[in-house]
């Protein structure tokens, strides 16, 4: 039987650019090179496209053009639109945002994870917590600031300032003074026009994977304990030893029903399919509030992510089986609607 081709996207102009490549990198070694004929294509941070080594696959019609290798002789370059399924493991904005999505929607190429809308909500922080309140999704208390506007805290300190459309904790600040507001301030708004001022939430910090199309189910649930800081920022989510998850997390047996619950419908309310991380906060008196919604989490083996699966029974090469099978399956029901 013919091998799927599945073309494995990574980089992008994003902050989170190094972290997109660490992420494919394990995407692509974890790929069954007896099920699927893997193609890696990097994006820098310029915008620029290339292909990694040993891949044949085109730019996309429009794309910028860049440095290919040379192909094998016999063996001419193949177009994106070609392959079976792309990959996407690209963080932050220009990828996880829903641009790369329509990008391979207008190609009709089946590809893994949340569509435009799911993928541009998820990652526009303010408009994905309107959505929720409206859903009825219980979410970490917000108010949004745009760039020359006053910006007031109406939540005393503690006080979380964040980019509006950034992850991996980039720009992100706890703020525990008014001294250290205005500095926070202006490093959110250095990375968006768009900042949230959050609630500090006391209490425990778990995730919970989403799995699916249609029916979506839940992972475990596991608590992340920061090690390298006092909170999860960005040297505790990817310096070694920086954080360590707790799988089981140690909540209680509602508490958890109730993540795993809530996990799932911030997943069909934000109009997501393939996979999502869900990030909550569990307060010291049990009640669940989502925080975020991740589409394209971290991917290596060791991500959380992928440890959640694990352990809810799914090792990592089944994973990436069934977010590739999931693909296939949305782009096929799609094929049936009438445009």
């Amino acid at each position: 039987m013919a091998k799927l081709r599945v073309a494995v996207l990574a980089g992008g102009r994003s902050s989170e650019h190094e972290i997109s490549l660490a992420s494919a990198r394990s995407v692509a070694a974890g790929l069954d090179r007896e099920r699927y004929d893997v193609r890696e294509i990097e994006i820098g941070r310029d915008g620029r496209w290339a292909l990694g080594e040993g891949s044949r696959a085109e730019l996309p019609t429009g794309a910028k053009e860049a440095p290919l290798p040379i192909p094998a002789e016999g063996r001419p370059p193949e177009p994106l639109g070609d392959v079976d399924v792309v990959f996407p493991v690209l963080h932050g904005p220009f990828g996880e945002d829903g641009t790369v999505q329509g990008l391979l929607e207008l190609a009709d190429v089946a590809y893994v994870g949340a569509g435009v809308t799911g993928s541009a909500l998820a990652m526009d922080k303010d408009l994905f917590k309107a959505v929720m309140r409206d859903k009825g999704v219980p979410v970490v208390r917000s108010v949004t600031a745009r760039r020359g506007a006053t910006v007031e805290n109406p939540f005393g300190y503690p006080v979380v300032v964040k980019p509006a459309r950034l992850g991996s904790s980039v720009g992100i600040s706890v703020v525990r003074t008014p001294d250290e507001l205005a500095p926070a301030v202006e490093l959110a708004f250095a990375h968006d026009e768009k900042i949230l001022l959050e609630e500090h939430v006391s209490g425990v910090e778990v995730e919970c994977g989403v799995l699916g199309n249609e029916e979506p189910v839940a992972s475990l649930v596991g608590e992340i304990v920061p090690l390298a800081s006092d909170w999860y920022d960005y040297e505790a989510k990817y310096a070694e030893g920086g954080m360590e998850l707790v799988v089981p997390a140690r909540i209680s047996d509602e508490a958890t029903r109730r993540v795993q619950e809530l996990a799932v419908a911030s997943f069909v309310a934000a109009d997501c399919e393939g996979m999502a991380r869900v990030d909550f906060f569990v307060r010291d008196d049990g009640e669940v509030l989502v925080n975020e919604l991740n589409t394209i989490p971290g991917f290596t083996s060791t991500s959380v992510y992928a440890k959640l699966f694990e352990a809810s029974g799914v090792p990592y090469g089944e994973l990436l089986d069934r977010l590739v099978d999931l693909a296939l399956a949305r782009r096929d029901r799609r094929r049936s609607l009438r445009y």
